[in-house]
């Protein structure tokens, strides 16, 4: 069954609404770029996607499906149009110059030098448009002596100190789940191009943003680099604990299985936090496992005190995770006031009907696809998220831009077509 976020027949605007108005070309790629443009999207945004005529964005055939976009490109680039443009075609090239005219904002994350020797750069599309918003995403900043390397998500991690920071104590460095590299950037430039317009309404000054993935990522290690100025060593890798320091009991703790069986899975965990900060955490929890005998216990009353006999406590606490679900000891945990969570996997995720009901995921209806869930934006608007809109397919909206942007007529657009500088 296909369903749709409230709001999605447009009352209201419910989010979707926001950046009415404002037209973004988007000439980005995988992840970091398109994570950027489609925030802008849902937002309202008129989205415009440049591709190559052949075979658009490399992230549409990740899956190796012929005549199929793949689930990546489904996920990253909803609620946009595309535009299959052939840009070593003079006239292709010149094209683009002529939307960038009218557009708002554009953004790329090509190679290094890539953009510039198409001709597209920013000096050349400021100088078209002075009141563009012009963005680039990079893997690594100006300056830096990596400058000219290539990035993705994975990399960003490694150099930014992700990693060093992430997996066990003694173990070697990982790369956590999240594409931290790729979404955590665009995320950051998103909000840095509403910043911007904000500005321009009132000076209708552009703009020229750019943003490294490398430097992005350090934004996001604030606690590590804290821990480091506070004891003046390298933050370490942390587990499941925090890099910040923290208190038994504080970790994941083993949980019985879910069905017939009683053994536990992969994934059967829960996530049990007692803050330093806050004692009755651990009053509480004593409570919960029935051992309120301890309470007041100098042996583990304080932090300190439970951080020597961290082994203990923690299988403590195990000896009664193990007896319950991960839903359980999360539901009975956490109503006791102390945090936990149950570790979820993704496919427990999308089988929450809770999510789609909210609005937090929501499903499309894809002209080849067919029903797709996805994940959308978690920002609600008066309650409701922004719907979501399918993206689109190679080329479907050429006539629509080329019409509604540049004032081309039926014909004007049949010789683009004949000649093959559009798809």
């Amino acid at each position: 069954m296909t369903t749709t976020a409230p709001g999605a027949d447009g009352a209201n605007g419910f989010g979707s609404d926001c950046l009415a108005g404002v037209r973004v070309l988007d000439l980005t790629q995988f992840e970091a770029g398109p994570s950027c443009t489609e925030t802008l999207a849902w937002l309202g945004a008129e989205v415009v996607k440049v591709e190559n005529p052949k075979a658009g964005d490399p992230g549409r055939s990740l899956g190796g499906t012929p005549g199929q976009d793949d689930p990546y490109f489904l996920n990253f680039n909803a609620n946009k149009k595309s535009l299959s443009v052939n840009l070593k075609d003079p006239r292709g090239l010149q094209l683009v110059k002529d939307l960038a005219a009218k557009a708002d904002v554009l953004v790329e994350n090509f190679a290094p030098g890539a953009i510039e020797r198409l001709g597209l750069g920013a000096d050349v599309i400021r100088a078209v448009n002075p009141s563009i918003i012009y963005c680039q995403v990079k893997g690594f900043g100006e300056g830096s002596p990596y400058e000219k390397n290539l990035a993705f998500d994975m990399i960003a991690q490694a150099c930014s100190g992700i990693m060093s920071t992430t997996g066990e104590r003694d173990g070697r460095p990982l790369k956590p789940g999240p594409s931290l590299g790729d979404t955590g950037t665009g995320m950051l430039l998103s909000i840095s191009i509403l910043g911007a317009l904000y500005r321009r309404k009132t000076t209708g000054q552009g703009d020229h943003l750019q943003v490294a993935m490398q430097d992005a990522m350090l934004h996001y290690m604030r606690i590590a680099f804290s821990y480091q100025a506070r004891t003046g060593k390298a933050a370490p890798r942390a587990a499941d604990s925090s890099v910040s320091g923290g208190n038994p009991p504080m970790g994941t703790f083993p949980t019985k299985g879910i069905g017939p069986s009683e053994g536990g899975g992969l994934n059967d965990y829960v996530y049990i936090y007692t803050s330093r900060a806050n004692p009755e955490h651990w009053r509480r929890l004593l409570a919960v496992i029935g051992r309120e005998d301890l309470v007041g216990d100098p042996r583990y009353d304080s932090p300190a005190a439970r951080s020597e006999r961290a082994a203990e406590v923690n299988e403590m606490i195990a000896a009664w995770t193990r007896q319950h679900t991960k839903h359980e000891a999360m539901r009975i945990v956490g109503a006791a006031g102390i945090p936990a969570g149950a570790v979820l996997d993704t496919l427990e995720l999308t089988n929450d009907p809770t999510f789609e009901q909210r609005g937090i995921m929501q499903t499309i209806d894809h002209p080849v696809v067919g029903p797709f869930k996805m994940v959308a934006w978690p920002v609600r608007f008066s309650g409701h998220t922004p719907p979501v809109k399918p993206s689109p397919l190679l080329g479907a909206n050429n006539t629509d831009v080329l019409t509604n942007w540049l004032g081309l007529d039926a014909a004007g657009v049949g010789d683009l077509r004949g000649d093959n500088i559009i798809g």
